[in-house]
């Protein structure tokens, strides 16, 4: 019997090829785009899941109160932290103190025929106490877990990083590795390759007894209890019985026992580790945070995109009826029952379902290694394998093919046998006219509203591009400075002979960019008070070039001298508001002193104007900016943008003439901020690619619905024609009710599309006003594409010759 209703389904599937071909192809799109959803969706939940404390590891944050009562976190803690935990929480049996090291590099000398040295640029180098592997699970293939950590200066590499080191993984233990051309490091052990899903890429690991000998540059912070590094962090095991919210009240008297009364402001509070790879708001060393809202939204807009596609069916099959209303009369005639009707009906739709899978996960293959690059991340082509997928897979056959089998399947198992072998059935009743305009109106607002977050993103991403910033970034390339007593000797030589270089208009040394992700932020003293402002400003050292190169501008005063420790500030109109004082003119000859550092006590020298520290997401801090030497990371090198490549190359002439020991590379500043918004930009992209599949699984459905309308209208328009009817007129007939149902549609979608992109707008500072254009170009594009679909079919409808239209009657 189901071999019957099966081949019984293909027979009639190949006889309505135009009706078959368009089902598949706008479910397989539909069920490829929710696919792959899912596919995005369970990587990124698989993150850290291999841990297996993983419910119980939490990272200790740091919190701050702001000026507006609320609470803002760091994921930086102090570095005496960790021991200070082990001691006043005897029952934390596993802690753990982890710090990132950007922008780091590797020198390996190897001895062949002939002595030579390799060097390596790493972005992902860890420093990690022993414990880090009794908290984290992170297998070795060479090395004790125990003991690879527990002296200074030793090292850890992964599988992949000591291949690429040495050559072969396997006699490395023992060698050693030179970091930043400074720390010779001895291997003590190989790591397994970390997997993908994890937010700590380790690459190379080194121990954290490193940073606390006599001359490292955080030896002085190791006892500092008011110094924060954002990537300084420390990671707890719970026990299972203990209560989070007694912790975090155990945890805030514990900031408050170590630090002094003056850093009351400031406490500590746990964080899950379970929660940390969806904060965008702190830190991660991933760098690719993926909120719990976007995981909602993109679930949210594949389900839509599968609805769409079930509705094509569902309008379709309808819209079909007629067609076979003579069918489903002799079977009924022939001793069918309604059940038998309804379950061969819903065999067909079985059919085209599995095609269209089979259709899709081929569509999914090819779309993979584009979402992959697009979205930084790495799901595998194998993905068929695994039995998640499987399951999906399974219930997404069962759920497509009964939520758009089953009441096309009703309303064909439902006509009366012999209205049916009459050939009485009317078009309107067949189709369920009610429904489908209904279901075209669903469609569209999918797609419309799809349409408005796009517009809105990509109005907001050129707002991002064209806003001034307060400076001047194009055409400044950024070069990393080796930091050493050695460097610093050679800075002044090496400025002059880069003036001197053609192309290159302005040099500057700094410790980062006007807008940059580092961060220093510090408490002062203002105008010899012996109280700290209740506010934190935001540091920048920079030499005074820096304001010429930048075009900063002053509201007040002048930059400070050039010299090598701080010879006076400048501050911003921020700082200067926090203060209380209007007039620029007022803070010029103030005192500010930094901690209790008499040298970094100075004058005021000067105001700017406030200028962007960080992304546009953010609002302008206080910002406080003086010459320090010691703290220059990087050289600001303006250049003329009509010969970049020559300037390029002169840069890298004389500064590995300068520093012929490190590695060189650059970075241009316009491109540097431009990753402030690649979270954005990836989701600009998928929402280009969310609303084209919605709109074209919308206008297969309306090409569908034309194509049957032409049918059954033949004889009606070969009438029309006769009696005079324009080809005009016959393409009115055709296009008037899909335009109205679109604009039914918008009516729906604007204030929807308005609503949720209005809320995802108020995550940002500087942002867009959602204006009328986003909504007037909406509608425009959509109605034109719908007349494109439709009047390509009405077009030959109308220009068919009426005498073929009617001979056959």
């Amino acid at each position: 019997m189901i071999k019957n209703y099966i081949k019984t389904a293909w027979r009639s599937l190949i006889r309505n090829k135009s009706y078959t071909i368009i089902n598949i192809t706008g479910l397989a799109v539909g069920i490829a785009a929710c696919l792959l959803i899912f596919l995005v969706i369970n990587f990124e939940n698989s993150f850290d899941n291999f841990h297996p404390k993983k419910d119980h590891i939490y990272r200790v944050l740091t919190a701050f109160k702001n000026q507006q009562g609320g609470v803002d976190l760091d994921s930086g803690i102090p570095f005496p932290t960790a021991d200070a935990l082990r001691i006043d929480f005897p029952q934390l049996k596993d802690i753990t103190a982890v710090m990132r090291n950007r922008g780091s590099y590797f020198m390996v000398t190897t001895n062949g025929n002939e002595q030579t040295v390799k060097k390596f640029k790493e972005d992902d180098t860890f420093y990690a106490e022993p414990q880090f592997f009794n908290v984290f699970k992170f297998d070795l293939l060479a090395g004790d877990k125990k003991s690879c950590l527990n002296e200074p200066n030793s090292i850890i590499l992964t599988k992949k990083e000591a291949n690429k080191f040495f050559g072969d993984w396997k006699d490395v233990i023992g060698k050693t590795v030179k970091l930043d051309n400074k720390l010779t490091l001895k291997v003590t052990g190989v790591l397994k390759d970390i997997p993908v899903n994890t937010d700590f890429p380790l690459k190379a690991v080194i121990s954290y007894a490193t940073l606390r000998v006599k001359g490292s540059d955080f030896y002085n912070n190791m006892q500092d209890w008011v110094s924060i590094i954002s990537s300084n962090n420390c990671y707890v095991v719970l026990p299972e019985n203990q209560n989070i919210k007694q912790f975090n009240v155990e945890l805030a008297a514990f900031a408050k026992k170590h630090q002094s009364a003056e850093y009351a402001s400031q406490s500590m509070q746990l964080q899950a580790l379970t929660d940390l790879h969806y904060d965008s708001s702190v830190d991660i060393y991933s760098n690719h945070p993926f909120s719990k809202q976007l995981i909602n939204a993109i679930s949210l807009i594949g389900l839509f995109l599968l609805i769409i596609a079930c509705v094509n069916f569902i309008n379709l099959a309808t819209a079909q009826a007629v067609n076979r209303s003579k069918e489903v009369g002799i079977r009924k005639v022939l001793g069918s029952s309604r059940k038998q009707l309804i379950f061969q009906f819903i065999s067909e739709t079985l059919i085209i379902t599995l095609l269209a899978v089979a259709l899709a996960i081929g569509i999914t293959s090819l779309a993979l290694p584009p979402l992959n690059q697009l979205m930084e991340i790495e799901l595998s082509k194998s993905f068929l394998f695994e039995p998640v997928v499987l399951i999906f897979l399974a219930g997404l056959v069962a759920g497509v093919t009964l939520l758009a089998g089953f009441y096309p399947a009703m309303v064909l198992s439902g006509f009366n046998p012999i209205t049916a072998l009459k050939n009485k059935i009317a078009a309107s009743k067949a189709s369920g006219i009610s429904l489908r305009r209904g279901l075209v109106v669903l469609q569209f607002c999918i797609a419309q509203v799809l349409v408005i977050g796009t517009l809105v993103i990509i109005s907001q991403m050129n707002y991002f591009s064209n806003k001034s910033l307060g400076f001047a970034k194009d055409a400044v390339v950024m070069v990393p400075l080796p930091a050493d007593s050695l460097s610093e000797s050679r800075m002044s030589s090496l400025k002059n002979q880069l003036l001197e270089a053609p192309g290159i208009k302005d040099v500057s040394y700094s410790f980062a960019g006007p807008s940059d992700y580092t961060s220093w932020n510090t408490g002062f003293r203002y105008n010899n008070s012996d109280k700290k402002t209740k506010f934190s400003a935001n540091l920048k050292w920079a030499d005074a070039e820096y304001f010429k190169l930048y075009k900063l501008q002053f509201l007040a005063g002048q930059p400070y001298k050039t010299g090598d420790t701080v010879s006076g500030y400048v501050v911003n109109q921020a700082l200067i508001k926090e203060l209380g004082i209007r007039d620029p003119k007022d803070a010029i000859g103030k005192y500010i002193q930094l901690g209790y550092n008499k040298s970094k006590h100075a004058q005021i020298t000067g105001v700017v104007k406030d200028f962007n520290v960080s992304s546009l997401k953010d609002a302008i801090p206080p910002v406080l900016m003086g010459s320090w030497k010691k703290m220059y990371q990087v050289i600001n090198i303006k250049i003329e943008p009509s010969n970049i490549n020559q300037s390029l190359a002169s840069i890298e002439k004389l500064w590995n003439k300068s520093f012929p020991d490190y590695l060189y590379e650059y970075q241009f500043l316009d491109e540097k901020i431009a990753t402030f918004y690649k979270n954005e930009n990836q989701l600009s992209q998928l929402y280009k690619v969310f609303a084209g599949i919605a709109i074209f699984i919308s206008c297969l459905g309306l090409y569908g619905l034309i194509s049957f309308m032409a049918v059954q209208r033949t004889k009606e328009v070969g009438i029309r024609k006769t009696l005079g009817a324009s080809v005009g007129h016959i393409v009115y007939l055709f296009s008037k009710e899909f335009t109205l149902l679109i604009l039914v549609a918008f009516a729906i979608s604007a204030p929807v599309g308005w609503y949720f992109m209005n809320k995802w707008l108020q995550a940002f500072t500087y942002k867009i006003t959602i204006g009328p254009g986003i909504f007037v170009s909406a509608i425009l594009l959509s109605v034109i594409i719908a007349w494109l679909t439709v009047g390509c079919k009405a077009i030959r409808s109308a220009l068919a010759n009426p005498v073929n239209s009617l001979k056959n009657e």
